[in-house]
């Protein structure tokens, strides 16, 4: 009987952080499907390979290209993939694209900073492989500091181990 109500415990722990992978796994894989869909992409036809030079914009608010979308449905199928891996993945996945997010969120705001270009010069053109405009990088903050939350959130009971 008390194993049984361990078990109830451990499983009802570790099923919110699966639950969440899941969620934001299917968004992520929704958002990159979107992204290839002319008319929820703005300027479809000029969106790029890669770069910063891609005028395409998922509904007209955040700027996208090939590769950008590419990202966002390998990182739903990672998603999917650690929530069925087990709840240690998943929160694994959270922790882990938490902090891919925020550093996605600096590099947007450094790319084009005249700051930084007046104190180590132009910033070269390859650097600035990713398209963001103001509507993405305030978007990865938010996608990166809510996966860090979720993250501390879903962690598993205590004396329960993953």
């Amino acid at each position: 009987m008390a194993g049984s109500r361990t078990r109830e415990v451990a499983d009802a722990t570790r099923r919110p952080a699966r639950l969440v992978a899941a969620v934001l796994g299917a968004v992520f894989l929704l958002v990159g499907i979107l992204g290839f869909v002319p008319g929820i992409t703005t300027d479809y036809g000029a969106m790029e390979l890669a770069g910063h030079q891609s005028r395409a914009k998922l509904f007209g608010v955040f700027q996208v290209s090939v590769l950008h979308n590419l990202v966002h449905l390998l990182f739903g199928v990672a998603g999917l993939a650690a929530a069925w891996l087990g709840a240690k993945t998943a929160r694994l996945y959270l922790l882990v694209g938490g902090l891919v997010y925020l550093v996605l969120w600096l590099y947007g705001l450094l790319i084009d900073l005249t700051t930084v270009q007046e104190l180590f010069g132009p910033v070269p053109p390859e650097a600035n492989f990713v398209p963001v405009n103001n509507a993405d990088d305030w978007l990865h903050f938010f996608l990166g500091a809510g996966m860090i939350t979720l993250w501390l959130v879903v962690r598993p009971g205590r004396g329960v181990r993953e």
